[in-house]
């Protein structure tokens, strides 16, 4: 059963090891929980839908409730207090793309306001319904999952767009293939929402982000079907498929996705090593991804990473004695936990693993064998789970993520853990930050930063802490050659620093495009683009930074 307010299966629990309070404790102090809202509380404040009954949608409360809200640290203080503010008024399940024409069709007619849902795991406010005269309706993709097609010749797999990840490699898997396209997110993001928000999967190295796998498809506008069709490749003109990539249904609802599949790997393992420093550790990676050895994925987490992995690992007993024999062989205080996954046929994945170990030892590296690379795969899905765990301890924890050249990954790096660390200094508040290398390419990587701080006394005053940090850093990175967003996609939350990262003129392309395809912003409006008339009502409340809004 999904969590109504909060993440994933109500089964699963991620918990603390017995040393994980005191970790936390020290690092960011002793913390008292908020009280949460009961489901009842929420139900009785659902205010009354404002569209008739209808076999197009439900305006039942409960899905109204469920869908409501996705994940961002705001989402998720509005569902925790129960002040979620603003509802949609129904949820349409459609079964067909002909249910999600017919349903546009009556949206353009009434004026209605419509918002695409995949899995609902957005973390920057993609699908929330903001403050409108207007109905709104969510259209809950879930029942489009079916592989339609499958042209082994060409290896083009056809889906309904809202197949989520596990039913999605379940269907190809069965006749051999693999999409190999895994965000954290996999259990519960679609599709659809892959491809609307450029997503990247964790073994990305190998398989390529969404661009690399989004082949063609059918969209559902207010004024008909736009089909994409696939081309390998052509030179006619600017790529129209790469317009609805990063769209986020202001153009329309994906309805189909044609993706690029490959076979199953003959084989597959995870490798962990540690690097004595960060020096050592950034150039062992940049050497790697440019020497261009056949990977499937790395990730380099930094020394306050490494460090707050392994002490929450569990294990305590097998974790001192690594200790111990890190330390003895020159990776101690200071080292950098390099996790990599190696997936092709076995003598690939042996000659890759040789060239690998090479580089590993240039940089004076420690190469410690599968062991906890086993267990990063066992566990890999499971690091949002760890936010229920903390905040039932009196902690907030979220992410920010970015992409830079490597000559400026060091910098922007530091300055963004140094904004974060100290932006509470002025309430006497610690914050407890850790970043890892997830993505890489020739030119440049992604830089991915967990931030963990005590909430305050109030619901008010824990989302206040978190604007402070948000905010901050939003503006460090798009001013120091970060992009806003490297896999989260722009949504509510980081729409007001498109144009910094965009320039004026491309901005004004984008909104063009969104006119064209949506004159009376129906589409999922106040999202990828400042929609100044549209306003949140809830726990974020004035949530777009007012220095940021002033200059889209």
């Amino acid at each position: 059963m999904r969590r109504w307010n909060g993440w994933g299966d109500e089964a699963t629990y991620l918990e603390l090891p017995d040393n994980g309070q005191s970790f936390l404790e020290e690092k960011v102090g002793s913390a008292s929980p908020l009280e949460n809202a009961s489901y009842e509380q929420v139900e009785a404040n659902v205010p009354a839908s404002r569209l008739e009954e209808s076999d197009l949608y439900t305006t039942d409360k409960k899905d109204r409730i469920l869908h409501s809200r996705g994940q961002s640290l705001p989402d998720w203080l509005a569902m925790k207090s129960g002040e979620i503010g603003v509802f949609p008024d129904a949820v349409s399940y459609p079964e067909s793309t002909d249910d999600v024409r017919r349903l546009l069709d009556q949206a353009k007619a009434n004026n209605w306001v419509v918002i695409p849902y995949g899995g609902g795991t957005s973390v920057v406010g993609h699908i929330n319904p903001l403050k409108d005269e207007r109905p709104i309706i969510t259209v809950d993709m879930g029942r489009m999952c079916r592989l339609l097609d499958l042209d082994e010749q060409s290896r083009i797999a056809t889906f309904g767009a809202g197949v989520p990840g596990p039913l999605l490699e379940s269907q190809l898997q069965a006749k051999g293939y693999t999409l190999g396209h895994f965000p954290q997110s996999f259990e519960l993001s679609t599709l659809g929402g892959w491809i609307a928000s450029r997503s990247s999967g964790q073994q990305s190295l190998k398989y390529g982000r969404i661009e690399q796998m989004f082949a063609g498809g059918k969209i559902e506008t207010l004024d008909g079907t736009f089909d994409i069709p696939t081309y390998p490749a052509s030179s006619a003109g600017p790529d129209i498929r790469e317009w609805f990539m990063g769209s986020e249904g202001r153009f329309g609802i994906i309805t189909e996705a044609k993706i690029r599949v490959t076979p199953i790997a003959e084989q597959e393992k995870f490798f962990v090593a540690f690097l004595p420093s960060w020096v050592n550790a950034l150039n062992c990676v940049r050497n790697m991804v440019q020497a261009g050895i056949p990977m499937s994925m790395m990730r380099l987490s930094n020394a306050v990473e490494t460090e707050t992995q392994l002490a929450l690992a569990g294990h305590e007993g097998q974790i001192k004695l690594l200790e111990k024999f890190l330390k003895f062989r020159g990776a101690g205080e200071g080292k950098c936990m390099l996790t990599f996954g190696l997936t092709h046929n076995k003598s690939q994945n042996n000659l890759s693993l040789s060239q690998v170990k090479k580089i590993i030892s240039r940089f004076d590296g420690v190469y410690t064998g599968t062991m906890l690379g086993s267990r990063w795969k066992e566990k890999r899905f499971l690091f949002p789970y760890l936010r229920e765990t903390l905040w039932e301890r009196g902690y907030a924890v979220d992410t920010l993520e970015t992409a830079t050249d490597w000559d400026n990954v060091d910098y922007l790096l530091s300055e963004i853990e140094n904004n974060l660390r100290s932006a509470l200094g002025d309430e006497g508040e610690k914050v407890h930050v850790f970043t890892h290398l997830s993505h890489f390419y020739n030119q440049g990587c992604s830089i991915y930063t967990t931030y963990v701080y005590r909430t305050g006394d109030s619901y008010e005053e824990t989302l206040n802490r978190w604007k402070k940090l948000k905010y901050s850093t939003s503006e460090l990175i798009v001013n120091n050659r970060g992009t806003i967003s490297h896999q989260h996609g722009v949504g509510l939350d980081h729409a007001p620093y498109m144009a910094i990262e965009k320039g004026e003129v491309s901005t004004g392309l984008i909104r063009h495009a969104a006119e064209y395809f949506d004159q009376n912003k129906q589409m999922n409006p106040g999202k990828l683009l400042v929609d100044g008339d549209l306003t949140a009502t809830s726990t974020a409340e004035d949530s777009t930074p007012e220095s940021s809004a002033q200059s889209v």
